[in-house]
């Protein structure tokens, strides 16, 4: 079997975090400038580098980019404090536990690729009870760039100096909700699993060009078939044959 690096999106791909997120940056936002975060920036299949940046223009602030690492540090350390009740929040989607099982039974490499700083990631992957077979230290984060295409690059160096194998291509297999899931992993030459568990329909994630599209992860033989290129795709968004 040929070595693959499949690569989880976080939120409403793998789990609800219930709005853990928008609470933390809230809390920094105060923290920083002293009065209260009105609204937060379209997030959906964005980083938090750019969800930020725009979520500072929006609440008057000058020079977003001048306060940008220190948000990003803060939002670090918040996510490290959040205690048991808030991780009580947290779930995981449906199927997500046994789909990375059965991937990691196949022999593949997992990790994520996620507009989630680490600290949060980790935070909502332990709380939904996720952890297990997912390599955190291969995976991209949204900290590192604006663009979520970006960040493809950074994991497969990453997987390729951890693991000695070349991740290239559609070795790598990236698996999220939205349309810029699909766009960076179009973008990078890698497969695009589309699942349609958050926002965006089969037919939006399919429009957008992914290779295949679920519209859950409850059966892992249809998860197989899309991660690997087995199956035939059929209207709706689903998979049949292998």
């Amino acid at each position: 079997m040929r070595d693959l690096l499949v690569l989880w999106d976080v939120d409403y791909t793998l789990l609800n975090a219930a709005g853990l997120g928008n609470r933390l940056y809230q809390a920094v936002f105060k923290d920083m400038f002293g009065r209260d975060l009105a609204a937060v920036a379209p997030k959906a299949g964005r980083t938090d580098r750019a969800i930020l940046l725009d979520t500072l223009a929006l609440a008057g602030v000058s020079e977003p980019r001048a306060h940008i690492d220190e948000f990003l540090a803060l939002l670090g350390r918040q996510a490290a404090a959040v205690d048991g009740s808030a991780r009580g929040e947290v779930r995981a989607l449906p199927g997500a536990t046994a789909a990375i099982a059965a991937l990691a039974d196949a022999g593949f490499r997992q990790s994520v690729l996620t507009g989630n700083i680490r600290p949060l990631a980790a935070l909502k992957l332990a709380a939904a009870g996720l952890g297990e077979h997912l390599d955190l230290d291969v995976g991209a984060y949204g900290d590192v760039h604006e663009i979520r295409a970006e960040l493809v690059p950074v994991a497969r160096q990453a997987a390729r100096e951890a693991y000695g194998a070349d991740f290239s291509g559609l070795s790598t297999v990236l698996v999220g909700d939205t349309p810029l899931d699909v766009a960076a992993a179009l973008a990078s030459g890698a497969r695009a699993v589309g699942v349609a568990t958050g926002s965006f329909s089969a037919a939006e994630l399919a429009a957008a060009g992914a290779h295949a599209v679920l519209p859950r992860l409850t059966d892992t033989s249809l998860v197989l078939a899309a991660v690997t290129g087995g199956g035939v795709r059929v209207r709706g968004g689903g998979f049949r044959g292998w």
